[in-house]
């Protein structure tokens, strides 16, 4: 028996090793799973949004259709895809290896958490087959077009889109409860606070700003279900309400979300640059001051996302000044991993490929985050293709480049096995390249005036009518390219998963404690409790014999 109750028979039972399985690694491999689905159905939306934009005589989906495919889609990758595998997967997976644990704080909760997040993903599906259709009111899901039915009579997709919602926030919450009762109570002898691994902080960071910033939004999700079930009038301009409130509530925790995907991601960076580079990680002290910076500054900047929206003129410079001033801690963060890579021996593995690729692609959406921070530039190219260029430049690396690193990176440790490097690398560059095909023309055309959400974009002569119709079809083969280019990558894995080649214990030569244990771990995680001795990133130590010092070796046992 476990030290939570489980005996040895019914730990090892189909039923609770495979699905209800309150072990944190099969919950993370469980949500790995869910999130990849969910990027497929998203991808799927994605094509059909680009094929309507490039060809729009072809009336490939109506406009209604239109809107609720760009609602669903953005609300699958943000939180339907982002947060499983970024949160749910590495979080789950990593956070008792790293800090030497058997398990989670609350097991039985981090089960109920998945389920939770499940139930929530078939209730997102079945709002498609529901009668209305599904939700189309943009995933931020603005009033007054969501306080009342779009279609005649009453539109179900919508009421399942903001319960679908509010389960995944739930689940996320009995999440963050788990990681930060695991991460202050469970760690290894010798593991303090400073001694952590960067993933575990950016994952508790992640927590906590969640934690903080998600209740305006649960109480607006039930203002909305009440304006539209109940006839109250909280968000519908002629029953007395505020359309503003909506928003104010929305973006209070949309803007903290960003940083609650992007922190995840960024660990996932912190870990593999310096094994990648052989080097110590530079500045970690700083790295984890600027993120409990950018932290609290992230409560103070959202209403930079409604410079046009009528709010008060005197509200927009102060606004625009934390925003710009949120960028600075993210900066040096960004500056310690390139300080990182330094005169580093760079391994250039498919990890380390997506590590570097996040870093480049990433700095694009920093740098023309700072346009839209500026009220003056905002009100000009706000709810243009310059946003939705801005916007996939600054998610697209933390969710899709960083997961795949990060899945590169611990597939090993997760399933036992190697995904093959040369297709990897075929992955890589075909994912690079096709994303900035698909997203670099687009601050051209928002420069230009373009307007995004538009099912017949040459209706609009904001360029002419050719040039917008070659620059959209040019994107649209840029973007099929580009799901096409996921195809090595899904072989690779299913194939790799069985027969791919037995991973060594710790194949990159890393020193933070998960790879001191099994591949794949067991049940239990450790044979015996580690005692931690270093930091995690000693590397190239003129101390050791190697070039690497696990955490839970003492010098004495490296050099004998």
């Amino acid at each position: 028996m476990d030290h939570n109750g489980n005996t040895e028979l019914r730990e090892n039972s189909f039923w609770r090793k495979y699905l209800f399985s309150a072990d944190h690694k099969t919950i993370g491999k469980q949500y790995l799973w869910l999130g990849l689905i969910m990027a497929l159905v998203g991808g799927i939306l994605a094509y059909f949004m680009r094929k309507q934009l490039a060809w729009p005589e072809s009336e490939t989906l109506t406009p209604n259709v239109y809107n609720a495919f760009v609602t669903m889609h953005g609300t699958i990758m943000v939180f339907f895809v982002a947060m499983p595998i970024l949160l749910g997967c590495f979080g789950n997976f990593l956070i008792p290896l790293m800090i030497g644990a058997d398990d989670m704080a609350f097991p039985r909760l981090n089960m109920l958490s998945f389920w939770t997040f499940f139930v929530g993903t078939l209730l997102l599906i079945l709002s498609f087959f529901v009668p209305g259709g599904a939700a189309a009111a943009g995933w931020t899901g603005y009033a007054p077009l969501s306080a009342k039915p779009i279609y005649t009579g009453v539109n179900w997709g919508l009421n399942l889109w903001i319960l679908s919602l509010a389960l995944e926030f739930a689940s996320v919450l009995m999440g963050g409860v788990n990681f930060m009762t695991t991460a202050i109570t469970m760690r290894a002898e010798g593991m303090s606070w400073f001694r952590l691994p960067l993933m575990v902080w950016m994952q508790l960071s992640a927590a906590i700003i969640f934690m903080l910033s998600v209740g305006p939004t649960i109480a607006a999700a039930v203002l909305l279900l009440l304006d539209r079930l109940v006839g109250t009038g909280f968000f519908v301009p002629a029953q007395g309400g505020d359309p503003l409130l909506w928003q104010h509530l929305f973006w209070f925790f949309g803007h903290p979300e960003v940083y609650v995907v992007l922190l995840p991601g960024f660990g996932v960076l912190l870990e593999i640059l310096p094994a990648g580079s052989r080097k110590p990680i530079f500045g970690y002290r700083i790295i984890i001051y600027s993120t409990l910076v950018a932290g609290v500054l992230s409560f103070i900047v959202w209403a930079h996302h409604m410079f046009v929206s009528g709010m008060n003129p005197n509200l927009s410079m102060p606004f625009s000044i934390t925003t710009i001033l949120i960028s600075v801690p993210f900066a040096i963060v960004i500056f310690a991993m390139i300080a990182t890579m330094w005169r580093g021996s760079i391994r250039l593995t498919t990890a380390m490929s997506f590590a570097i690729g996040t870093l480049m692609t990433f700095l694009m959406g920093g740098v023309t985050g700072i346009f839209n921070g500026s009220a003056a530039v905002d009100i000009f190219i706000h709810d243009t293709y310059f946003v939705v260029a801005h916007f996939h430049y600054t998610l697209f690396p933390a969710t899709f480049f960083a997961a795949f690193a990060g899945i590169y990176f611990w597939f090993p440790k997760m399933f036992g096995r190697m995904l093959n490097e040369t297709w990897g690398k075929v992955h890589f560059w075909l994912t690079f390249v096709g994303f900035n095909l698909v997203f670099l023309p687009m601050f051209r055309l928002g420069m230009a005036g373009h307007m995004r959400r538009l099912a017949d974009p040459t209706q609009y002569n904001f360029l002419s009518t050719e040039s917008i119709k070659s620059t959209q079809i040019f994107i649209t083969w840029a973007a099929i390219g580009l799901l096409i280019g996921q195809a090595p990558f899904i072989v690779n894995f299913l194939r790799s998963i069985v027969a791919g080649e037995v991973a060594e214990e710790n194949p990159w030569q890393a020193n933070t404690l998960e790879w001191s244990t099994a591949s794949p771990p067991p049940h239990g995680n450790f044979e015996v409790r580690p005692i931690v001795h270093h930091d995690p990133y000693n590397y190239s130590s003129p101390d050791a014999d190697s070039d690497w010092l696990p955490q839970d070796q003492s010098l004495e046992e490296i050099t004998t």
